[in-house]
Protein backbone atom coordinates (compact mmCIF):
# COMPACT_ATOMS: atom_id res chain seq x y z
CA UNK A 1 0.00 0.00 0.00
CA UNK A 2 1.24 3.26 -1.38
CA UNK A 3 1.41 6.63 0.95
CA UNK A 4 -1.12 7.98 -2.00
CA UNK A 5 -3.79 5.08 -1.41
CA UNK A 6 -4.27 5.96 2.30
CA UNK A 7 -4.35 9.73 2.08
CA UNK A 8 -6.95 11.09 5.05
CA UNK A 9 -9.21 13.69 4.37
CA UNK A 10 -12.18 14.83 6.75
CA UNK A 11 -15.79 13.04 5.14
CA UNK A 12 -14.14 9.23 4.96
CA UNK A 13 -14.57 8.54 8.69
CA UNK A 14 -13.62 9.75 12.21
CA UNK A 15 -10.25 9.35 13.72
CA UNK A 16 -10.14 6.71 16.91
CA UNK A 17 -8.34 7.77 20.03
CA UNK A 18 -7.85 4.86 22.36
CA UNK A 19 -6.78 6.32 25.56
CA UNK A 20 -9.16 9.11 25.07
CA UNK A 21 -8.87 9.78 29.34
CA UNK A 22 -5.71 9.81 29.18
CA UNK A 23 -2.79 12.79 29.51
CA UNK A 24 -2.14 12.95 25.92
CA UNK A 25 -5.30 11.20 24.83
CA UNK A 26 -7.92 13.88 26.44
CA UNK A 27 -5.97 16.27 24.94
CA UNK A 28 -5.97 15.69 21.55
CA UNK A 29 -9.33 14.91 21.03
CA UNK A 30 -10.54 18.54 21.14
CA UNK A 31 -7.66 19.48 19.09
CA UNK A 32 -8.38 17.07 16.34
CA UNK A 33 -12.07 18.32 16.38
CA UNK A 34 -10.31 22.14 15.91
CA UNK A 35 -8.84 20.32 13.34
CA UNK A 36 -12.04 19.64 11.42
CA UNK A 37 -11.82 15.74 11.82
CA UNK A 38 -14.84 13.36 12.88
CA UNK A 39 -13.54 12.08 16.21
CA UNK A 40 -14.23 8.31 17.90
CA UNK A 41 -12.96 8.40 21.87
CA UNK A 42 -12.89 5.08 22.70
CA UNK A 43 -12.79 3.50 26.43
CA UNK A 44 -13.04 1.14 28.95
CA UNK A 45 -15.86 3.07 30.53
CA UNK A 46 -18.29 5.02 28.62
CA UNK A 47 -19.27 7.13 31.65
CA UNK A 48 -15.84 8.15 31.96
CA UNK A 49 -15.41 9.36 28.67
CA UNK A 50 -19.26 11.30 28.34
CA UNK A 51 -17.95 13.08 31.81
CA UNK A 52 -15.07 14.42 29.60
CA UNK A 53 -15.85 18.31 28.57
CA UNK A 54 -15.43 17.38 24.63
CA UNK A 55 -17.92 14.78 24.80
CA UNK A 56 -20.21 16.39 23.44
CA UNK A 57 -18.44 18.32 20.85
CA UNK A 58 -20.20 18.05 17.53
CA UNK A 59 -17.85 16.00 15.53
CA UNK A 60 -17.17 13.80 18.84
CA UNK A 61 -18.78 10.32 19.59
CA UNK A 62 -17.92 7.77 22.04
CA UNK A 63 -18.00 4.27 21.90
CA UNK A 64 -17.02 1.50 24.51
CA UNK A 65 -13.38 -1.06 23.35
CA UNK A 66 -11.35 -2.71 25.69
CA UNK A 67 -7.34 -3.37 24.17
CA UNK A 68 -7.95 -6.94 26.18
CA UNK A 69 -11.22 -7.77 24.61
CA UNK A 70 -10.59 -8.22 20.73
CA UNK A 71 -14.21 -8.47 19.95
CA UNK A 72 -15.29 -5.30 21.09
CA UNK A 73 -11.84 -3.44 19.50
CA UNK A 74 -13.01 -4.62 16.24
CA UNK A 75 -16.56 -3.54 16.90
CA UNK A 76 -15.51 0.00 17.82
CA UNK A 77 -12.77 0.47 15.06
CA UNK A 78 -15.10 -0.08 12.81
CA UNK A 79 -15.64 2.95 10.04
CA UNK A 80 -12.65 4.63 11.73
CA UNK A 81 -9.68 5.46 8.94
CA UNK A 82 -7.02 6.24 11.32
CA UNK A 83 -6.66 5.34 15.03
CA UNK A 84 -4.28 6.67 17.36
CA UNK A 85 -3.26 4.29 20.45
CA UNK A 86 -2.37 5.84 23.32
CA UNK A 87 -2.25 3.07 25.50
CA UNK A 88 -0.19 1.51 28.11
CA UNK A 89 -0.51 -0.35 30.99
CA UNK A 90 1.93 0.81 33.57
CA UNK A 91 0.05 1.47 36.27
CA UNK A 92 -0.07 -0.02 40.01
CA UNK A 93 -3.01 -2.22 39.27
CA UNK A 94 -0.69 -3.95 36.59
CA UNK A 95 2.15 -6.55 37.68
CA UNK A 96 3.60 -7.23 34.71
CA UNK A 97 2.68 -3.94 32.51
CA UNK A 98 5.00 -5.20 29.43
CA UNK A 99 2.74 -8.56 29.04
CA UNK A 100 -0.25 -6.80 29.12
CA UNK A 101 1.54 -3.94 26.50
CA UNK A 102 2.18 -6.51 24.20
CA UNK A 103 -0.96 -8.41 24.13
CA UNK A 104 -2.80 -4.79 23.81
CA UNK A 105 -0.72 -3.88 21.15
CA UNK A 106 -1.26 -7.36 19.03
CA UNK A 107 -5.03 -7.15 19.66
CA UNK A 108 -4.88 -3.46 18.20
CA UNK A 109 -3.11 -4.94 15.12
CA UNK A 110 -5.85 -7.44 14.34
CA UNK A 111 -8.71 -5.44 15.23
CA UNK A 112 -7.59 -2.65 13.29
CA UNK A 113 -6.82 -5.08 10.38
CA UNK A 114 -10.16 -6.69 10.67
CA UNK A 115 -12.01 -2.81 10.55
CA UNK A 116 -10.74 -1.42 7.57
CA UNK A 117 -7.70 0.99 9.65
CA UNK A 118 -5.58 2.41 7.11
CA UNK A 119 -3.23 4.14 9.63
CA UNK A 120 -2.01 3.69 13.13
CA UNK A 121 -0.51 6.54 14.90
CA UNK A 122 1.82 5.66 18.10
CA UNK A 123 3.39 7.72 20.81
CA UNK A 124 6.61 6.00 22.35
CA UNK A 125 9.92 6.74 23.65
CA UNK A 126 13.16 7.92 22.87
CA UNK A 127 16.17 6.37 23.71
CA UNK A 128 19.29 3.91 22.42
CA UNK A 129 19.18 0.47 22.08
CA UNK A 130 22.64 0.25 22.50
CA UNK A 131 22.83 2.17 25.62
CA UNK A 132 20.38 -1.03 26.92
CA UNK A 133 16.89 0.04 27.61
CA UNK A 134 15.08 0.51 31.02
CA UNK A 135 12.32 -2.15 31.19
CA UNK A 136 9.69 0.66 30.73
CA UNK A 137 11.67 1.86 27.12
CA UNK A 138 12.00 -2.14 26.09
CA UNK A 139 8.26 -2.54 26.44
CA UNK A 140 7.41 0.32 24.34
CA UNK A 141 9.96 -0.20 22.17
CA UNK A 142 8.40 -3.87 21.87
CA UNK A 143 5.19 -2.60 21.46
CA UNK A 144 6.14 -0.68 18.80
CA UNK A 145 7.44 -3.49 16.73
CA UNK A 146 4.22 -5.08 17.04
CA UNK A 147 2.27 -2.59 15.54
CA UNK A 148 4.91 -1.97 12.79
CA UNK A 149 4.89 -5.94 12.13
CA UNK A 150 1.29 -5.61 11.05
CA UNK A 151 -0.90 -5.25 7.49
CA UNK A 152 -1.63 -1.42 8.61
CA UNK A 153 1.16 1.30 8.35
CA UNK A 154 1.96 2.67 11.44
CA UNK A 155 2.94 5.76 12.47
CA UNK A 156 5.42 6.08 15.66
CA UNK A 157 6.98 9.04 17.21
CA UNK A 158 9.41 8.97 19.83
CA UNK A 159 9.27 11.60 22.62
CA UNK A 160 11.50 11.69 25.76
CA UNK A 161 10.15 13.78 28.93
CA UNK A 162 7.25 15.83 28.19
CA UNK A 163 6.73 19.26 29.75
CA UNK A 164 3.10 20.16 30.24
CA UNK A 165 1.22 20.83 33.52
CA UNK A 166 -0.37 17.95 34.61
CA UNK A 167 2.51 15.34 33.06
CA UNK A 168 3.94 12.65 35.45
CA UNK A 169 7.13 13.76 34.33
CA UNK A 170 6.65 17.18 35.09
CA UNK A 171 4.96 16.21 38.41
CA UNK A 172 7.99 14.92 39.61
CA UNK A 173 10.45 17.49 38.84
CA UNK A 174 7.99 19.84 40.37
CA UNK A 175 7.48 18.68 43.32
CA UNK A 176 11.32 17.49 44.29
CA UNK A 177 12.25 21.01 43.61
CA UNK A 178 9.58 22.58 45.10
CA UNK A 179 9.77 21.04 48.52
CA UNK A 180 13.83 19.94 49.05
CA UNK A 181 16.44 23.00 48.87
CA UNK A 182 18.86 20.47 49.21
CA UNK A 183 18.76 16.98 46.80
CA UNK A 184 20.54 13.55 47.40
CA UNK A 185 20.20 12.66 43.88
CA UNK A 186 21.29 9.28 41.73
CA UNK A 187 23.84 10.03 38.87
CA UNK A 188 21.03 9.72 36.26
CA UNK A 189 20.94 13.91 37.30
CA UNK A 190 23.53 14.37 34.75
CA UNK A 191 22.01 11.93 31.93
CA UNK A 192 21.63 14.18 28.38
CA UNK A 193 17.60 14.65 27.58
CA UNK A 194 15.96 16.43 24.85
CA UNK A 195 12.30 16.96 26.46
CA UNK A 196 8.89 18.39 24.33
CA UNK A 197 6.48 20.53 25.50
CA UNK A 198 3.49 18.91 25.53
CA UNK A 199 1.78 21.42 22.59
CA UNK A 200 4.40 20.42 20.09
CA UNK A 201 3.59 17.08 20.95
CA UNK A 202 0.10 17.68 20.07
CA UNK A 203 0.80 19.69 17.30
CA UNK A 204 2.46 16.87 15.31
CA UNK A 205 0.36 14.44 16.02
CA UNK A 206 -2.88 16.08 14.41
CA UNK A 207 -0.35 17.47 11.94
CA UNK A 208 0.61 14.08 10.87
CA UNK A 209 -2.84 13.47 9.58
CA UNK A 210 -2.42 15.51 6.71
CA UNK A 211 1.49 15.14 6.00
CA UNK A 212 1.24 11.79 3.57
CA UNK A 213 5.08 11.54 4.42
CA UNK A 214 4.65 10.23 7.72
CA UNK A 215 2.73 7.02 6.63
CA UNK A 216 4.76 4.49 8.12
CA UNK A 217 7.58 6.10 9.84
CA UNK A 218 9.37 6.24 12.84
CA UNK A 219 10.16 10.11 14.30
CA UNK A 220 12.03 11.38 17.08
CA UNK A 221 10.33 14.18 18.35
CA UNK A 222 12.10 16.93 20.99
CA UNK A 223 12.80 20.38 21.67
CA UNK A 224 16.16 21.76 19.88
CA UNK A 225 18.02 21.92 22.91
CA UNK A 226 20.15 18.96 25.12
CA UNK A 227 19.91 19.69 28.67
CA UNK A 228 20.47 17.29 31.85
CA UNK A 229 18.18 16.52 34.32
CA UNK A 230 19.93 18.71 36.51
CA UNK A 231 19.44 21.57 33.98
CA UNK A 232 15.98 21.10 34.53
CA UNK A 233 15.89 21.47 37.93
CA UNK A 234 17.54 24.32 38.20
CA UNK A 235 15.59 26.07 35.39
CA UNK A 236 12.20 25.17 37.05
CA UNK A 237 13.62 26.52 40.04
CA UNK A 238 14.15 30.02 38.41
CA UNK A 239 10.95 30.26 36.72
CA UNK A 240 9.37 29.50 39.67
CA UNK A 241 10.96 32.26 41.39
CA UNK A 242 12.25 29.41 44.38
CA UNK A 243 16.03 29.88 45.66
CA UNK A 244 19.45 27.98 44.37
CA UNK A 245 18.77 23.97 45.14
CA UNK A 246 21.79 22.35 46.16
CA UNK A 247 21.91 19.05 44.42
CA UNK A 248 24.17 16.45 45.93
CA UNK A 249 24.81 13.40 43.34
CA UNK A 250 25.47 9.82 45.02
CA UNK A 251 26.29 6.89 43.58
CA UNK A 252 24.45 4.17 45.70
CA UNK A 253 20.77 5.40 45.05
CA UNK A 254 19.50 2.78 42.83
CA UNK A 255 16.11 3.06 41.19
CA UNK A 256 13.91 0.96 43.25
CA UNK A 257 15.25 3.57 46.25
CA UNK A 258 14.56 5.86 44.05
CA UNK A 259 11.01 5.39 43.20
CA UNK A 260 10.17 4.90 46.90
CA UNK A 261 11.86 8.53 47.55
CA UNK A 262 9.88 9.44 44.48
CA UNK A 263 6.74 8.53 46.00
CA UNK A 264 7.14 9.74 49.22
CA UNK A 265 7.69 13.35 48.37
CA UNK A 266 5.87 13.89 44.76
CA UNK A 267 1.99 12.10 44.44
CA UNK A 268 3.99 9.87 41.29
CA UNK A 269 3.29 6.33 42.91
CA UNK A 270 6.46 4.01 43.60
CA UNK A 271 5.05 1.63 41.18
CA UNK A 272 4.69 4.27 38.28
CA UNK A 273 8.05 6.04 39.87
CA UNK A 274 10.15 3.16 39.46
CA UNK A 275 10.07 2.58 35.67
CA UNK A 276 10.20 5.93 34.88
CA UNK A 277 13.13 6.16 37.32
CA UNK A 278 15.08 3.24 35.64
CA UNK A 279 14.28 5.25 32.19
CA UNK A 280 16.05 8.39 33.48
CA UNK A 281 19.67 6.34 33.08
CA UNK A 282 19.05 6.32 29.43
CA UNK A 283 20.19 9.44 27.24
CA UNK A 284 16.85 10.34 25.32
CA UNK A 285 18.46 12.33 22.46
CA UNK A 286 16.75 12.80 18.79
CA UNK A 287 18.92 11.58 16.13
CA UNK A 288 16.26 11.73 13.21
CA UNK A 289 14.57 14.88 13.03
CA UNK A 290 13.29 14.85 9.56
CA UNK A 291 9.73 15.24 10.99
CA UNK A 292 10.76 19.41 11.71
CA UNK A 293 10.83 19.78 8.03
CA UNK A 294 7.89 17.40 7.00
CA UNK A 295 5.88 19.16 10.03
CA UNK A 296 7.44 22.57 10.77
CA UNK A 297 6.23 24.81 13.84
CA UNK A 298 8.15 26.50 16.85
CA UNK A 299 9.39 24.46 18.98
CA UNK A 300 9.21 25.46 22.38
CA UNK A 301 12.80 25.37 24.13
CA UNK A 302 13.09 23.63 27.98
CA UNK A 303 12.29 26.85 29.70
CA UNK A 304 9.46 28.14 27.87
CA UNK A 305 7.59 24.86 28.02
CA UNK A 306 8.13 24.67 31.70
CA UNK A 307 7.08 28.82 32.25
CA UNK A 308 4.03 27.50 30.28
CA UNK A 309 3.37 25.05 32.44
CA UNK A 310 3.75 26.86 35.56
CA UNK A 311 1.19 29.50 33.90
CA UNK A 312 -1.09 26.86 33.47
CA UNK A 313 -1.07 25.98 37.08
CA UNK A 314 -1.31 29.15 38.24
CA UNK A 315 -4.53 29.71 36.16
CA UNK A 316 -6.19 26.74 37.22
CA UNK A 317 -6.12 25.60 33.21
CA UNK A 318 -4.74 22.28 33.69
CA UNK A 319 -6.63 20.21 30.48
CA UNK A 320 -5.55 16.80 32.10
CA UNK A 321 -3.50 15.28 34.67
CA UNK A 322 -1.46 12.24 34.63
CA UNK A 323 -3.26 11.03 37.60
CA UNK A 324 -6.90 10.94 35.23
CA UNK A 325 -5.67 7.50 33.72
CA UNK A 326 -6.97 3.86 34.93
CA UNK A 327 -10.20 1.96 35.64
CA UNK A 328 -12.40 3.66 37.60
CA UNK A 329 -13.61 1.02 40.59
CA UNK A 330 -17.19 -0.04 40.04
CA UNK A 331 -18.49 -1.14 43.60
CA UNK A 332 -21.36 -2.30 42.52
CA UNK A 333 -22.50 -2.83 46.23
CA UNK A 334 -21.80 0.50 47.02
CA UNK A 335 -25.21 2.10 45.98
CA UNK A 336 -27.31 3.83 48.45
CA UNK A 337 -30.32 2.20 47.57
CA UNK A 338 -29.04 -1.81 47.88
CA UNK A 339 -31.03 -3.49 50.40
CA UNK A 340 -28.70 -3.74 53.80
CA UNK A 341 -28.04 -7.16 52.81
CA UNK A 342 -26.79 -6.62 49.48
CA UNK A 343 -23.24 -7.54 48.87
CA UNK A 344 -22.66 -9.35 52.41
CA UNK A 345 -21.46 -6.79 55.54
CA UNK A 346 -21.39 -2.97 54.34
CA UNK A 347 -21.01 -0.79 56.92
CA UNK A 348 -22.83 2.77 56.63
CA UNK A 349 -22.57 6.10 57.82
CA UNK A 350 -25.54 8.47 56.73
CA UNK A 351 -25.93 12.38 57.62
CA UNK A 352 -27.71 15.04 56.63
CA UNK A 353 -27.75 18.81 56.95
CA UNK A 354 -30.71 21.35 55.92
CA UNK A 355 -29.82 24.61 54.68
CA UNK A 356 -31.72 27.56 53.78
CA UNK A 357 -30.22 27.81 50.08
CA UNK A 358 -30.56 26.68 46.37
CA UNK A 359 -29.01 22.80 45.20
CA UNK A 360 -26.99 25.66 42.77
CA UNK A 361 -25.71 27.63 45.76
CA UNK A 362 -24.48 24.37 47.74
CA UNK A 363 -23.29 22.76 45.08
CA UNK A 364 -19.95 24.48 44.48
CA UNK A 365 -19.11 24.04 48.09
CA UNK A 366 -19.46 19.79 47.69
CA UNK A 367 -17.51 19.70 44.60
CA UNK A 368 -15.10 22.26 45.83
CA UNK A 369 -13.68 19.56 48.31
CA UNK A 370 -10.25 18.67 48.78
CA UNK A 371 -7.30 19.77 46.90
CA UNK A 372 -6.25 23.08 48.71
CA UNK A 373 -10.06 23.78 49.98
CA UNK A 374 -9.37 20.43 52.40
CA UNK A 375 -12.39 19.05 54.01
CA UNK A 376 -13.67 21.35 55.83
CA UNK A 377 -13.50 19.78 59.42
CA UNK A 378 -10.33 18.23 60.80
CA UNK A 379 -7.71 19.00 58.14
CA UNK A 380 -4.31 17.52 60.00
CA UNK A 381 -6.44 14.55 60.35
CA UNK A 382 -7.02 13.96 56.88
CA UNK A 383 -3.49 15.04 56.27
CA UNK A 384 -2.15 12.27 59.03
CA UNK A 385 -4.56 9.48 57.13
CA UNK A 386 -3.03 11.11 54.20
CA UNK A 387 0.67 10.44 55.11
CA UNK A 388 0.19 7.08 56.81
CA UNK A 389 -1.78 5.73 53.50
CA UNK A 390 1.32 7.29 51.49
CA UNK A 391 4.46 5.30 53.70
CA UNK A 392 2.22 1.87 53.02
CA UNK A 393 1.99 2.46 48.78
CA UNK A 394 -0.92 4.35 48.66
CA UNK A 395 -1.92 7.82 46.63
CA UNK A 396 -1.72 10.09 49.78
CA UNK A 397 -3.31 13.24 49.81
CA UNK A 398 -0.21 14.56 47.16
CA UNK A 399 -2.52 14.02 44.20
CA UNK A 400 -4.21 16.79 45.00
CA UNK A 401 -7.12 17.46 42.47
CA UNK A 402 -6.96 19.42 38.90
CA UNK A 403 -9.12 21.97 38.91
CA UNK A 404 -10.66 23.50 41.91
CA UNK A 405 -13.92 24.48 41.21
CA UNK A 406 -14.29 21.67 38.56
CA UNK A 407 -14.69 18.32 38.73
CA UNK A 408 -15.81 15.26 36.01
CA UNK A 409 -16.33 11.49 36.34
CA UNK A 410 -12.80 10.02 36.89
CA UNK A 411 -10.72 12.67 38.14
CA UNK A 412 -8.37 11.84 41.27
CA UNK A 413 -9.36 13.70 44.21
CA UNK A 414 -6.91 13.17 47.05
CA UNK A 415 -7.01 9.89 47.78
CA UNK A 416 -10.63 9.59 46.38
CA UNK A 417 -11.29 9.04 42.37
CA UNK A 418 -15.17 10.65 41.56
CA UNK A 419 -16.93 7.38 40.22
CA UNK A 420 -20.29 9.37 39.59
CA UNK A 421 -21.68 13.48 38.57
CA UNK A 422 -24.59 14.63 38.29
CA UNK A 423 -24.58 18.46 38.55
CA UNK A 424 -26.40 19.99 41.25
CA UNK A 425 -27.58 16.41 42.67
CA UNK A 426 -24.60 13.76 43.44
CA UNK A 427 -20.99 13.35 44.20
CA UNK A 428 -20.14 10.27 44.57
CA UNK A 429 -16.49 9.02 44.90
CA UNK A 430 -14.00 5.65 46.07
CA UNK A 431 -11.59 5.11 48.08
CA UNK A 432 -7.80 4.62 46.64
CA UNK A 433 -6.33 4.52 49.71
CA UNK A 434 -4.65 1.33 51.49
CA UNK A 435 -7.56 0.24 52.94
CA UNK A 436 -8.60 -3.63 54.34
CA UNK A 437 -12.31 -3.28 52.35
CA UNK A 438 -13.70 -1.00 49.49
CA UNK A 439 -14.98 2.57 50.73
CA UNK A 440 -17.29 5.63 49.46
CA UNK A 441 -17.89 8.75 50.00
CA UNK A 442 -21.63 10.23 48.41
CA UNK A 443 -23.05 13.53 48.75
CA UNK A 444 -26.61 14.12 47.40
CA UNK A 445 -28.34 16.77 47.54
CA UNK A 446 -32.31 17.40 47.31
CA UNK A 447 -34.03 20.72 47.00
CA UNK A 448 -37.36 21.42 48.23
CA UNK A 449 -39.93 23.81 47.13
CA UNK A 450 -39.74 26.03 49.92
CA UNK A 451 -35.94 27.08 48.82
CA UNK A 452 -34.13 24.75 51.12
CA UNK A 453 -31.80 21.90 50.66
CA UNK A 454 -31.09 18.81 51.95
CA UNK A 455 -27.82 17.65 51.73
CA UNK A 456 -26.87 14.29 52.36
CA UNK A 457 -23.46 12.91 53.10
CA UNK A 458 -23.22 8.90 52.74
CA UNK A 459 -20.36 6.69 53.84
CA UNK A 460 -20.15 3.09 52.94
CA UNK A 461 -17.72 0.22 53.85
CA UNK A 462 -17.19 -3.27 52.73
CA UNK A 463 -14.53 -4.87 54.88
CA UNK A 464 -12.19 -7.95 53.91
CA UNK A 465 -11.99 -9.98 56.90
CA UNK A 466 -11.33 -9.65 60.63
CA UNK A 467 -8.79 -6.62 59.65
CA UNK A 468 -11.26 -4.90 57.69
CA UNK A 469 -13.93 -5.02 60.91
CA UNK A 470 -10.82 -3.52 63.50
CA UNK A 471 -10.14 -0.72 61.39
CA UNK A 472 -14.04 0.11 60.72
CA UNK A 473 -14.18 -0.11 64.55
CA UNK A 474 -11.06 2.07 65.01
CA UNK A 475 -12.12 4.90 63.15
CA UNK A 476 -15.94 4.71 64.09
CA UNK A 477 -15.32 7.24 67.11
CA UNK A 478 -13.84 9.94 64.89
CA UNK A 479 -16.66 9.64 62.43
CA UNK A 480 -18.87 11.64 64.86
CA UNK A 481 -16.69 14.83 64.83
CA UNK A 482 -14.98 14.48 61.32
CA UNK A 483 -18.38 13.83 59.29
CA UNK A 484 -20.31 15.94 61.63
CA UNK A 485 -17.78 18.44 60.84
CA UNK A 486 -16.97 17.92 57.42
CA UNK A 487 -21.10 18.61 56.66
CA UNK A 488 -21.60 21.71 58.73
CA UNK A 489 -18.37 23.34 56.68
CA UNK A 490 -20.41 22.32 53.61
CA UNK A 491 -23.45 23.81 54.61
CA UNK A 492 -21.28 27.34 55.95
CA UNK A 493 -19.73 27.47 52.92
CA UNK A 494 -22.75 27.31 50.84
CA UNK A 495 -23.68 30.71 52.92
CA UNK A 496 -27.11 29.39 53.60
CA UNK A 497 -28.53 29.74 57.23
CA UNK A 498 -28.46 25.96 58.87
CA UNK A 499 -31.87 24.85 59.71
CA UNK A 500 -31.52 21.24 60.69
CA UNK A 501 -28.76 19.21 61.61
CA UNK A 502 -25.86 17.76 60.61
CA UNK A 503 -27.73 14.54 62.48
CA UNK A 504 -27.48 10.88 61.55
CA UNK A 505 -30.23 9.55 59.60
Amino acid sequence: MNMTEITLSQPNGPIAVLGATGYIGARLVPRLVDAGWTVRAIGRNRDKLQGRRWSHLPGVETAYGDVFDLDSLIEALQGCQAAFYLVHSMNPNVKNFAKADRLAAQNMVSASSSAGVRRILYLAGLGDESTGLSHHLQSRREVENILKQGTVPATVFRAAMIIGSGSASFEILRYLVERLPVMITPRWIFTKCQPIAVRNVLYYLVASLKCPETVGGTFDVGTEEVVTYNDLMRIYAEEAGLPKRWIIPVPVLTPRLSSYWIHLVTPVPAALARPLAEGLRNPVLCKDTRIRELIPQELLDCRQAIRLALEKMRYQQVETSWSDAGVIAPVEWSSIEDPDWAGGTIFKDDRRVVVKATAADCWPAVIGIGGKTGWYYGNWLWHLRGWLDRIIGGPGLNRGRRQPDQIQQGDALDFWRVLAVQPQARLKLVAEMKLPGEAILEFSMIECTDGTTEIRQCARFKPYGLLGLLYWYSVLPFHKFVFVGMLRGIAKASKGEILLGPEAI
